[in-house]
């Protein structure tokens, strides 16, 4: 297994983005967040060609069962779903929390991140059903 699962998509990045948007609502997960890569990179002086946007994405109710085991996992939250042209299509990536988990030392939240990752990966293969 990859520690980062993609899906291809035809279409436009806003509709895509927009689908991905509903995805995320429908699996009772926020949007926390939406970097425009392409814009900061541009506002920071650097010429960025490839058009990218990450969501950032969270289920605060999860998220706090999961911090209260361990703070240090913050530093891998939220879960993020990054939006990237390549060629004519859009690439819809992630990271698998599963694979996340992995570099901390809690066992016990091992079927808190398969459900999590459940939920982002079909939110993923939602948006890109869409285009």
């Amino acid at each position: 297994m990859t520690m980062v699962y993609r899906r291809q998509a035809i279409g436009d990045m806003d509709a895509i983005g927009r689908h991905l948007e509903e995805a995320v609502k429908a699996h009772e997960f926020g949007v926390l967040g939406v970097i425009d890569l392409q814009a900061k990179m541009k506002e920071k002086g650097v010429d960025f060609k490839n058009p990218c946007r990450i969501y950032e994405v969270c289920n605060p109710r999860i998220a706090g069962q999961v911090l209260d085991k361990e703070m240090a996992i913050s530093t891998a939250l939220p879960c993020r779903i990054s939006l990237y042209k390549e060629g004519d299509k859009i690439t819809i990536a992630t990271l698998r929390p599963t694979q996340i988990l992995c570099l901390f030392d809690v066992p016990d939240l091992a079927t808190v991140a398969e459900a999590v990752e459940r939920d982002i990966l079909a939110m993923v293969d939602e948006a890109a059903s869409y285009a």
